[in-house]
């Protein structure tokens, strides 16, 4: 049994955290920069770290580390040498671990310990040019499996309790951090999480069903969803993927608002993730939190739901 399948014999919805770079930026942080999130871990690793504990105060059993962006490539470009960059990786991992630890001295020993996942981003992301919600690569799979392995080696040798493959725009990508995942033996449990670009499709254009197929007879997928997608799709997309397996199905949304790239900002309404949450959760979702503009105090929103359940 893996700590999700743990987890969740104890209690009904393990609750995610919120978005990273987003916040980060709420609190004073630029993010303007091909490293995104991951250029906090060298330049402001205290904040990355608060970040993570006031996500645990707020009732998230789960904490994600910032190397959603992070690779050795991405790093070295930045002037760090092999060794250095490998470190920061690492670092990204330790840092969610400290927060946890700090986060447990607060609270005392009652409780479920909150669970680190290790952020494993697509290879748009390492690109940084969008193309994480397009799927359009100039690589094949084996290039993608060698992009991958690498990263995953680093971060399981520091063993957090999951890895978090998420904002996959296609299958194919997902095909090859499993055999990434296998060809270095990792053994820590992974979720597999897809960005969408409406109620049935992956961004790349691919059946979010054919996915939940294919991850279904994969014994390393632990968990199977969706993450940095509009919430309007939530429903539907839960629906299609328990047409095809019965993994637990995560989902963590952004916020509702959408971004603007003609004045680099944001518009819109956030949803009420205390309300909205309970919906996804009736369609089927186990593991539910929040991807782009959500904050501490909306995840505390699906936290207190949660506990009203127990």
């Amino acid at each position: 049994m893996n700590r999700i399948e743990e987890r969740l014999a104890r209690q009904n919805v393990i609750v995610l955290d919120g978005a990273l770079a987003t916040e980060l930026e709420a609190r004073g942080f630029s993010v303007n920069d091909a490293l995104w999130s991951a250029k906090a871990i060298f330049e402001r690793p205290d904040l990355v770290r608060s970040v993570h504990l006031d996500y645990l105060r707020a009732g998230a059993d789960v904490v994600t580390s910032a190397s959603y962006q992070a690779t050795v490539a991405g790093f070295m470009k930045r002037g760090f040498s092999e060794e250095e960059a490998a470190a920061l990786i690492t670092k990204s991992v330790h840092l969610a671990q400290e927060a946890r630890d700090l986060y447990l001295a607060e609270r005392g020993a009652d409780g479920a310990v909150p669970l680190v996942a290790a952020s494993v981003g697509p290879y748009g992301a390492y690109l940084a040019d969008g193309s994480e919600y397009r799927g359009d690569y100039d690589i094949d799979e084996d290039a993608l499996t060698t992009f991958h392995a690498e990263r995953l080696a680093l971060l399981a040798a520091v063993q957090p309790d999951i890895l978090a493959c998420e904002t996959l725009p296609c299958l194919v990508e997902a095909r090859a951090i499993v055999r990434a995942l296998r060809e270095k033996r990792v053994d820590i449990p992974a979720w597999f999480s897809f960005s969408c670009r409406d109620g049935a499709y992956i961004s790349e254009g691919t059946e979010i069903a054919e996915c939940a197929r294919f991850l279904d007879g994969v014994p390393e997928a632990a968990a199977i969803g969706l993450n940095c997608t509009a919430p309007q799709y939530v429903e539907e997309l839960i629906c299609a993927i328990r047409h095809e397996t019965a993994k637990p199905i995560l989902v963590y949304p952004n916020s509702g608002e959408h971004y603007d790239t003609s004045d680099q900002s944001w518009h819109g309404t956030a949803e009420d993730f205390g309300t909205t949450a309970q919906r996804w959760y009736a369609a089927g979702a186990r593991l539910i939190g929040g991807c782009c503009r959500t904050s501490p105090r909306m995840i505390a929103e699906i936290a207190a739901w949660t506990k009203k359940m127990e």
